[in-house]
């Protein structure tokens, strides 16, 4: 039995809207090189939720769960990486 195409349009939406969230992020970092607003925690545990995303989609072999998660880890992944970079406090 296949989704309904409105569950899947739906699902597309959310999909598109949580992947390019974290852009507006991103521009703003490596414009200003400065990330110290953004919260290390806060990115930290949105990276470990997004792993665990892609592993339940793997388990349960939902490309759709795999791809768009995987898409946004790379995304938050993104924004933890530039906040470490541009990071104002010593290493």
């Amino acid at each position: 039995m296949g989704v309904p195409l409105i569950a899947s349009v739906v699902g597309t939406a959310a999909a598109l809207l949580s992947i390019t969230s974290f852009a507006p992020q991103i521009v703003k970092i490596w414009k200003e090189k400065d990330a110290e607003s953004v919260s290390l925690r806060t990115y930290l545990v949105t990276v470990a939720g997004f792993c665990c995303w892609v592993a339940y989609g793997v388990l349960i072999k939902a490309w759709p769960v795999i791809a768009s998660n995987t898409a946004c880890l790379l995304m938050s992944g993104a924004v933890l990486a530039l906040k470490w970079r541009f990071s104002r406090h010593p290493r």
